[in-house]
């Protein structure tokens, strides 16, 4: 992933961002607001030893410095605890005096900074001044030489005790920015991974990479798709759907010229990827180039071609398969140049029908007919009936969808056609989300909201096609069912 990927990922999941901020901040605030104020009160020590030339002032400032980390580990030991304890009362604890008071000393000086804090502000004050006392006092007792009465160091108070009126913790500022950031890291951090682990197909480049097979179109997802799975045809389909759908036609045309597609299955790795939609509206953008087009329902689990064109289903392959009746009996135009066999029954052994000879004669008489024969299967991964159909068409194309689809899923979904000889000639991400751009919007040539939303697209009427009487072979005069 480079940059870009990383802030798609965070412009997607934004609210993962936005809810690790908020959650960071209100955990910062409920800590803040139970933790109870601390008051500091600071006091500054200056170390000296008495001289009496410019020699002994040198050589004594050296040694104060060198004494001067000792005597700040001397102000947080248990005996100047002990001492401030004993002046402040039986109320206040040796350990709570050491838990309360630092000091630190001041780099290349022989200064001390020695700091008191506490929860009320005179309690703070206090304790620095009565350390200042038995600091100094004991400092002095220790640097008296023995069988003298003058100690060897001085400590003398430069600075305080200076209370801070102002509580040093907690600080709501500080706190809350802190928290921000650390739950926008968080949060970056959050979508960035769920990012890498999301296993699910987005790009066309990550599709074909999968399949290694080419990608011939990449489908943007349509709200109205759902209400109205279909195209307006004639000419007025003109959402970014119609033209994906358009530009997947042109290019099954030319995927391979020397071996040219008259059966093709549409199928897909899992349900709900669209191919039942995508093969109704890739029949009737092939019908309206003018060529004679059957589009054949063989879902003979869930069947979906029926309903989507409003027609008959009840009667269809799976009759004709058992031998029931003649296939010209039950296709049904609709449109112009596009006719239908529904599924029919849905029969227990659906991978068998599929799989028969019938099945292989009836493609046989369809390549005969007509331009092309465009057949629905069922998903590949959780039944075989596709791979069967595909085993004896002339290509598959399969179907993905964007942000669900799994690159696992795809490879399975390829090895299955594989599995069987059955020829891939492309693959077709479908339910691209939108990125803010329409791909098709290019040099005045966009289209208006209006024309998205169906202003101009018409309602399908089924028409029987003229001077086609049925199926190569069968004698004329026999009417093709018309639609609805």
């Amino acid at each position: 992933m480079d940059l870009r990927d990383y802030l798609r990922a965070v412009r997607k999941r934004w609210w993962l961002v936005v809810g690790a901020v908020a959650l960071a901040l209100g955990a910062a605030g409920l800590v803040t607001f139970r933790t109870p104020p601390q008051y500091a009160t600071t006091v500054t020590f200056f170390i000296t030893t008495p001289h009496t030339g410019v020699t002994d002032a040198y050589q004594g400032g050296l040694f104060s410095q060198q004494r001067v980390k000792s005597y700040a580990s001397m102000l947080t030991s248990d005996r100047v605890a002990r001492g401030v304890a004993r002046r402040m009362g039986p109320e206040v604890e040796v350990a709570d005096v050491r838990e309360r008071v630092t000091a630190v000393p001041v780099p290349e000086t022989v200064l001390i900074e020695a700091t008191a804090t506490d929860q009320t502000p005179s309690r703070s004050l206090r304790l620095a001044q009565e350390l200042a006392v038995e600091f100094r006092n004991l400092v002095e007792l220790l640097e008296t030489p023995p069988g003298k009465t003058t100690s060897a160091v001085k400590v003398e108070v430069v600075a305080g005790p200076e209370l801070n009126e102002t509580p040093v913790s907690p600080r709501p500022v500080r706190n809350l920015a802190l928290a921000g950031l650390l739950g926008l890291i968080l949060g970056a951090a959050a979508t960035v991974l769920r990012e890498r682990l999301d296993t699910t197909v987005k790009t066309v480049e990550e599709l074909r990479d999968i399949a290694s097979a080419p990608v011939l179109a990449g489908v943007p997802f349509d709200t109205e798709a759902k209400g109205a799975p279909l195209l307006g045809l004639g000419g007025l389909g003109q959402s970014p759907r119609a033209e994906a759908l358009r530009q997947l036609r042109t290019n099954l045309q030319f995927v391979d010229v020397d071996r040219p597609v008259k059966t093709l299955v549409v199928t897909s790795a899992i349900p709900g990827e669209g191919k039942s939609s995508t093969a109704c509206n890739l029949a009737a953008l092939f019908a309206e180039t003018g060529q004679r087009v059957l589009l054949v329902d063989a879902d003979l689990r869930r069947p979906r071609i029926a309903d989507y064109l409003g027609i008959e289903g009840a009667v269809g392959l799976t009759t004709v398969l058992a031998g029931r009746v003649a296939v010209e009996d039950v296709l049904q135009s609709w449109g112009t140049g596009l006719w239908v066999l529904p599924s029919g029954f849905l029969p227990p052994n659906p991978s068998e029908m599929l799989g028969s000879r019938q099945m292989s004669e009836l493609l046989d008489s369809f390549r005969a007919t007509f331009d092309m024969v465009i057949i629905d299967c069922p998903p590949l991964l959780p039944v075989t009936d596709g791979a069967v159909a595909a085993a004896r068409a002339d290509g598959a194309l399969l179907l993905t969808r964007s942000r669900k689809t799994t690159s696992h899923q795809v490879t399975a979904a390829v090895n299955a056609l594989r599995s069987v000889d059955a020829r891939l000639l492309g693959c077709v991400l479908n339910m691209v989300p939108p990125d803010g751009t329409d791909p098709y919007h290019y040099y005045g040539y966009g289209y208006t909201t209006e024309q998205r939303r169906g202003q101009h697209r018409p309602t399908l009427t089924p028409v029987a096609e003229p001077g086609y009487d049925g199926l190569a072979g069968v004698d004329h005069g026999v009417p093709v069912r018309s639609g609805r």
